[in-house]
């Protein structure tokens, strides 16, 4: 029921601002709805009377509308893979690692070295 009651009252509203809110609920006499922004809820809040006449011609009785700012939530981003290092990065790596005198140090940029020419 609230979806169906959701599709025919954002139906009326402009396709910009039909994107950004959803129909929550009918609570109370009161059409509950929820903004992705302040801004957008504004823009709803202005619509106050177009919406509750479209309420009322499809049998919904309804005395006020509320909007409620609900933030959409984030998009979990993956990281970027790191891309493998080319033959020359590994060479370079492997004449740096010679130049130093740290066999701890060396060894580590040995180790990047070879894993750079496996992941090619």
């Amino acid at each position: 029921m609230l979806e169906a009651l959701d599709r025919a009252l954002r139906q009326t509203l402009p396709s910009p601002l039909r994107e950004q809110v959803r129909f929550a609920n009918l609570r109370n006499d009161r059409l509950v709805f929820l903004a992705s922004s302040p801004a957008w809820a504004s823009r709803l809040r202005l619509m106050q009377t177009q919406i509750l006449a479209t309420a009322s011609a499809i049998g919904t009785h309804a005395s006020s509308v509320t909007v409620k700012v609900v933030p959409q939530p984030a998009v979990a981003t993956q990281p970027d893979r790191s891309k493998p290092l080319s033959p020359t990065a590994a060479a370079h790596l492997r004449a740096a690692a010679e130049s130093l005198t740290d066999p701890e140090l060396r060894a580590l940029y040995l180790e990047l070295a070879s894993l750079a020419e496996t992941a090619d």
